[in-house]
């Protein structure tokens, strides 16, 4: 398992699908992820630490996990089958419950936890960027200092019905 970091979320176009984009902490590969405009308002808004007048799902989620004495000790990005991801959310208990990876990304982020992606995943859907690729990733870092949460929702567009999938190749 290698360690991520999340640098957060963006529109793909011309598909006006979100995507969470993880970052290899000690590589240079970037994973990215599809995901649906819940899900991405929710790690906006915990990146950008917008705390809402009550808890959205994911805080909710946290609530009661910290409420019944435990605690998410790290994410686990453990599968890529189909072109669709799946994670594991492992508790102070070594439990460990299956979940989407977007959700477990959202729940990462509002309990600290660390995130792990198996090298099988990374092998398969990573991507290693050249350095003109690399200046898009900090075109898309820039995105993120300028994007609000708000910018994700769009309860006009019809949902997607394979969030969690590799988004496609660029033409």
């Amino acid at each position: 398992m290698k360690p991520v970091d999340v640098l957060g979320v963006r529109v793909e176009m011309p598909t006006n699908q979100p995507i969470v984009l993880l970052r290899e902490r000690d590589g240079d590969r970037y994973l990215p992820i599809w995901i649906g405009a819940a899900e991405a308002t929710a790690i906006a808004y915990a990146q950008q630490g917008v705390v809402p007048p009550r808890p959205l799902t994911h805080d909710l989620i946290k609530d009661i996990i910290e409420g019944l004495g435990h605690k998410v000790t790290e994410i686990r990005i453990v599968e890529l089958k189909n072109k669709v991801f799946y994670a594991s959310l492992v508790f102070d208990d070594n439990q460990e419950i299956s979940a989407r990876p977007s959700d477990a990304i959202a729940l990462a982020l509002r309990t600290s936890t660390e995130i792990y992606v198996a090298e099988a995943v990374l092998d398969e859907a990573g991507v290693a960027l050249t350095p003109d690729e690399d200046d898009e990733v900090e075109r898309f870092r820039e995105f993120l200092d300028q994007v609000s949460a708000e910018d994700f929702d769009s309860p006009e567009s019809p949902e997607h019905p394979d969030v969690g999938e590799i988004p496609p190749p660029k033409a």
